[in-house]
């Protein structure tokens, strides 16, 4: 089974204080860089690695949505959003148990969200 793994770390969320969220050159800290890179590192031997990969702060990204069937895009800052994506992985597991137990095992901060989903495969036609 393939599957997406979503990081939605606190210090990218708008809910969070200003003065706690990710800015403009945000990096985060060495223990976390190291910490997540051993879990990756396990996981890959755990799983097929597919791709996996952090992503920047939504100040330096867009948003294109399609209300009335017109493109519509909003840039940086300026997205209203719920929730951030900070990171993702794409592996393959024989399970949803064991892609679930190592969710579980994420280095993550308090109030961060890691989000676990099944792939939908279409069949080959």
């Amino acid at each position: 089974m393939k599957f997406l793994m979503l990081m939605i770390p606190r210090v990218y969320q708008p809910g969070t204080p200003a003065e706690e969220r990710a800015g403009e050159d945000f990096e985060p800290p060495a223990y976390a860089i190291e910490k997540m890179g051993r879990f990756n590192e396990e996981l890959a031997q755990a799983a097929k690695m597919i791709e996996i990969d952090g992503l920047q702060p939504i100040e330096k990204g867009a948003r294109v949505t399609f209300d009335g069937g017109t493109p519509k895009v909003t840039e940086g800052s300026a997205i209203e959003t719920k929730e951030v994506i900070g990171g993702y992985w794409i592996f393959e597991m024989d399970s949803y148990e064991e892609a679930l137990g190592w969710a579980r095992r994420v280095p993550a901060e308090p109030g961060d969200v890691i989000e676990l989903r099944p792939v939908f495969e279409f069949p080959a036609e």
